[in-house]
């Protein structure tokens, strides 16, 4: 699939999802404020963290994508896993740490009362409930009728955020109503410090692997070996000394080799056979749109 057709879905699952997110926390946010409800705040927080986190990724889709320059030669792709950082830090900050205080507060004033309100807001809840469902649906068949998906920081906390969003929900959802039963607010405080663990979860795993993509991550092992296949097979390659990878961006791929070849190979060879290589692997990988060779001519038997 070329990108700009990979992205527009892309785009169109995170509008979808930002569409939905914020509808929801502006019902959220009205009916906890009406029935005082700490587990629907909390969850109107999380919709806020994750309607603001949308707008990361769309930023992280149209910037990601500009051609390389002078100050950036391999080009911004590194820029997706960047906001998808920030988007984690969204998480945990403006929903996981919200819902904790809601949480605790709520243990702290132990209010026993039947809230009179919770019916709006169970339904409010509900309505959440098919919407994020429907959201996280779509993503889920982009994600699997698509074979890069699965690299794909955008999508994938897309993905993340809208299945929090639903276990979010049930757990509200089931907070809600047991208080109503019991009058103990300490099943819905319980709600609220669990989608509070939740969302600081999810806001690691998300953090941690745009991460790894920032500081370098070498590309899939099946590139990597291929590669190497590759160099080896060559009739004029005598060793691979070293084979280096960094994925560089969604589809940009850097491969770095010092190869030792056999002895007795004028300078002109060496220039055919390097370039020979470098479009043999291109042919072969696509994404692998920056190759450097390092190579090493072998002395002839008995030379110095």
């Amino acid at each position: 699939m070329k990108r700009p057709e990979s992205d527009r879905r892309t785009r169109v699952t995170v509008l979808v999802a930002l569409a939905a997110n914020l509808v929801i926390a502006v019902a959220k946010a009205v009916g906890g404020f009406i029935s005082g409800s700490p587990a629907l705040l909390s969850e109107a927080a999380h919709s806020v963290a994750d309607s603001l986190n949308e707008i990361f990724l769309l930023a992280a889709l149209r910037r990601s994508r500009r051609p390389p320059d002078a100050r950036h030669p391999f080009g911004y792709g590194k820029e997706r896993y960047f906001w998808s950082l920030l988007a984690a830090v969204g998480i945990f900050v403006m929903g996981g740490c919200f819902s904790f205080f809601q949480g605790f507060e709520a243990l702290r004033e132990n209010a026993r009362e039947s809230p009179s309100g919770y019916t709006a807001g169970l339904i409010v809840l509900g309505v959440a409930f098919l919407a994020e469902g429907g959201s996280l649906v779509r993503a889920l068949l982009q994600l699997r009728g698509e074979k890069a998906g699965a690299r794909d920081p955008a999508l994938r906390t897309v993905i993340a955020e809208d299945s929090t969003a639903v276990l979010g929900v049930v757990l509200a959802m089931a907070g809600m109503v047991l208080h109503l039963v019991t009058g103990d607010v300490v099943w819905e405080a319980s709600a609220s410090l669990g989608i509070g663990l939740l969302l600081v979860y999810v806001a690691f795993r998300l953090g941690r692997d745009a991460r790894d993509q920032l500081i370098g991550e070498s590309a899939e092992p099946d590139l990597r070996h291929g590669v190497e296949e590759l160099l080896g097979a060559q009739a004029e390659v005598d060793n691979v000394a070293a084979l280096l990878t960094m994925r560089l961006g969604m589809d940009s791929v850097l491969v770095a080799a010092r190869i030792d070849l056999a002895p007795g190979i004028d300078s002109e060879e060496i220039e055919r056979v390097s370039m020979r290589i470098r479009k043999a692997v291109a042919d072969k990988w696509p994404q692998a749109e920056h190759i450097f060779l390092d190579i090493t001519n072998a002395p002839p038997p008995g030379g110095v």
